[in-house]
């Protein structure tokens, strides 16, 4: 089982497929997403990575989350999160994933917070369809309706959907597919809406209800093993700027001289 990674979500837009269809997409950014710290079997009774991504200003952090980060060798974070891994895929603490950790058409989960939409009545927070348009009904038709029973039990029994919050919950989002993954720019589009806003945090994993599949990144994509964009090959010289060999080695002996 391999780790996830933290991604700020930056908005949605729309890709072209080879066949001219347009697929709205998620933009999704990941960029110095380190590994903070291990968790094993022996010292804490599972086994994870904490990954932080981010920057946060030195004087916002904690004197205890600064003996943390320092202990790691990191700069602080500005989120931090942990995924439970096997124990063959443990990361060494200090390594950076990039977005090549997932490739295109793998399926994934997304974990975010949804968006707050305040106090909501019961048609807009769970979807009733209120009461009747007419035959008594007046000033009334999105109410929510009998919330209880007759004298026995004669009470509302806990969890009744009823009015309240809305939003600004944990949510995830299943089985998403990886329409594109730029390691070197650290972009991810995912196809379809993810949980958040913009600029949200927000967390993504292999799909669970998924086959992943072959030829993953394994334990994970890390900066600088190659799963970036190779760099430009330097363009060779003009052959008119190269002098010509000739032209630098002696004259062989015994060559016989210009005729007098």
């Amino acid at each position: 089982m391999r780790t996830g990674l933290i991604a700020q979500k930056l908005g949605m837009t729309r890709v072209f497929t080879g066949e001219g269809n347009h697929v709205a997409v998620t933009v999704l950014r990941v960029a110095n997403c380190q590994v903070v710290a291990q968790r094993t079997q022996e010292t804490d009774g599972y086994t994870a990575l904490q990954l932080g991504v981010g920057a946060a200003k030195v004087k916002n952090v904690t004197k205890p989350q600064r003996g943390h980060f320092a202990k790691a060798k990191v700069e602080p974070k500005a989120k931090l999160a942990e995924f439970r891994v096997s124990e063959d895929a443990l990361v060494d603490v200090g390594a950076e994933i990039t977005a090549a950790h997932f490739v295109p058409g793998q399926y994934v989960d997304v974990t975010g917070t949804s968006i707050g939409k305040g106090f909501a009545g019961g048609m807009k927070r769970w979807n009733f369809g209120g009461l009747r348009a007419t035959h008594g009904v007046s000033v009334s038709h999105r109410s929510l309706g009998s919330t209880g029973q007759r004298q026995d039990p004669g009470k509302t029994f806990k969890n009744k959907k009823m009015a309240g919050h809305l939003g600004a919950a944990r949510v995830t989002t299943q089985s998403l597919r990886i329409v594109s993954a730029d390691a070197e720019r650290g972009v991810l589009m995912i196809m379809g809406a993810v949980p958040g806003s913009e600029g949200g945090w927000v967390l993504i994993k292999d799909a669970a209800k998924r086959k992943a599949p072959e030829g993953l990144p394994f334990p994970a994509a890390l900066r600088g093993d190659g799963s970036e964009a190779p760099p430009p090959e330097a363009a060779e010289e003009p052959a008119a700027a190269q002098e010509p060999a000739a032209a630098q080695e002696p004259a062989a002996e015994g060559a016989e001289g210009p005729a007098a």
